[in-house]
């Protein structure tokens, strides 16, 4: 028998388009596998000699899913190019939209993407194993994911200028336009509603983690390092805070703040993917590398300033004694979680005082350009940081993007090997089996055009070819 690589391409139901080689050696066992990611990245090398105040509305093309993100990321990069810092009642603005992009974003990943697996099962025929199949099997929970995704995506409209795809909102030193008392009463007339859509998606997830606990507690766990935003009192933040590193032990790496990120954050690059491998520099790569993202967060933070989000992130922590959790699977259960925060922290949003002042924005006090401005968010995938550096024209010179999925990418390459070698075994290939290598890299919901920022058309192929290049099976999606 001679040695044989399978080749899933493209993985389905992500963002974008990458693939994963698994070589199996002369018994049929899995000897390593790769998590590609072949799309060109070029954003970064583009947008040079642009005015910097255009990257709000420039770096959120890179992606229809989480443009929002990107959005505020480059403005809050743009707040310091500038260096006017937004009034109060703007970044409440600013942080209302964010909600509403972890929603819409959220709730998409885990009814549409995450659950077609978990609700219909692995090895279900990809038929389906689908947005459909859902539908099938239970039309009222997909008619609430519809409306909780709906939800997310009407806050953008309302605030971004009518668009829930790449909307206009954020400016340096604020927001263009104050929120209506239409909006904010239209906005929270469905709250009520939509909190317990949210509480329903935790109980779908618990319930499936505790059917399935011995596969949830192996399925692509394995020990790493953690990172994301948090608060002065070390609680959850998504739109501002210091990052947070604890290692796989939950010990504390490093908190630092943003402008702080490269001394404590490099990049390594293998020839297998354009995607780089970020990892904690201190402890140089693959060792230092981090998982970021719901899993990543809820592994770092010590509380949720929400109160129904807080008693369920508690429940969450006692999974494995208040160490941090391993299984990959997780991730959906910590998706939920966040979910459920963004609810309740809309709510908040919309009773503080401040919430319909029109003192939205702020001007600079001189034209000066300091050339070099930082901005960091949560975005649904973890934590995105925009680098912008200018000349004295306020034109940029150099752009430094470390998107979500990219944080992601080395744990992604260990995920996916980690349940190849667990499930694919033999020279038969079912579609059930490969299904599981994919879902590996779904529970990060990773967005590959974010962090490559490419198109391209997503057929599905897998072939088992031999040492000689002889055909031995192929599956066509």
């Amino acid at each position: 028998m001679s040695a044989r690589k399978i080749t899933i391409e493209p993985v389905t139901r992500i963002e974008g388009h990458g693939r994963i080689t698994i070589h199996l050696n002369d018994q049929g066992d899995v000897e390593q596998t790769y998590f590609h990611v072949d799309e060109f990245r070029g954003l970064e090398k583009f947008t040079e000699g642009h005015p910097y105040f255009e990257m709000p509305q420039i770096t959120q093309r890179i992606c229809g899913i989480c443009p929002v993100s990107h959005h505020l990321a480059a403005a809050k990069a743009c707040d310091r190019v500038a260096r006017v810092e937004p009034t109060r009642p703007a970044n409440l603005l600013r942080e209302l939209m964010h909600m509403g992009q972890m929603i819409q974003s959220h709730g998409m990943h885990f009814f549409h993407l995450a659950a077609p697996d978990l609700l219909l099962g692995f090895d279900a025929d990809p038929a389906e194993r689908n947005v459909l199949g859902i539908i099938k099997a239970n039309p009222e929970l997909a008619l609430k994911a519809v409306a909780l995704r709906r939800y997310g995506q009407q806050i953008i409209e309302r605030m971004g200028g009518g668009k829930r795809i790449h909307p206009n909102l954020a400016v340096p030193g604020g927001v263009n336009a104050p929120l209506s008392i239409a909006d904010r009463d239209a906005i929270a007339s469905e709250l009520p509603e939509m909190i317990e859509i949210g509480k329903l998606a935790i109980i779908i997830a618990k319930g499936w983690l505790d059917s399935n606990k011995e596969l949830a507690d192996t399925f692509a766990s394995f020990p790493s390092n953690y990172m994301g935003l948090v608060d002065e009192e070390g609680g959850l933040q998504l739109y501002d805070g210091e990052i947070r590193m604890k290692d796989a032990k939950g010990n504390y790496l490093a908190q630092f703040k943003d402008e702080a990120y490269l001394s404590h954050i490099a990049e390594h690059v293998e020839p297998w993917s354009f995607l780089k491998h970020p990892y904690y520099r201190k402890q140089g790569f693959p060792q230092g590398f981090y998982r970021v993202g719901p899993l990543g967060r809820m592994n770092v933070i010590d509380k949720i300033g929400t109160p129904l989000a807080n008693e369920e992130f508690k429940q969450f922590r006692t999974i494995n004694g208040g160490k941090p959790i391993e299984g990959s699977l997780y991730y959906h259960y910590a998706r939920m979680i966040e979910v459920l925060y963004s609810l309740e922290r809309v709510g908040q949003l919309l009773d503080d005082s401040d919430i319909l002042s029109s003192d939205v924005r702020n001007y600079p006090a001189n034209l000066q350009i300091p050339g070099h401005g930082i901005g960091v968010i949560e975005a649904p995938r973890g934590t995105l940081i925009h680098d912008y550096s200018t000349d004295e024209n306020g034109l940029l010179t150099r752009v430094n993007l470390i998107v979500a999925t990219g944080h992601n990418n080395w744990a992604m390459h260990t995920a996916s090997g980690a349940v190849a070698k667990a499930f694919v075994k033999g020279n038969e290939l079912t579609e059930g089996m490969l299904n599981r290598v994919e879902a590996a890299i779904r529970c990060y919901d990773p967005c590959l055009s974010c962090s490559t920022h490419a198109i391209g058309k997503m057929p599905l192929d897998i072939s088992l070819i031999a040492a000689d290049g002889t055909l031995l099976d192929r599956i066509v999606r």
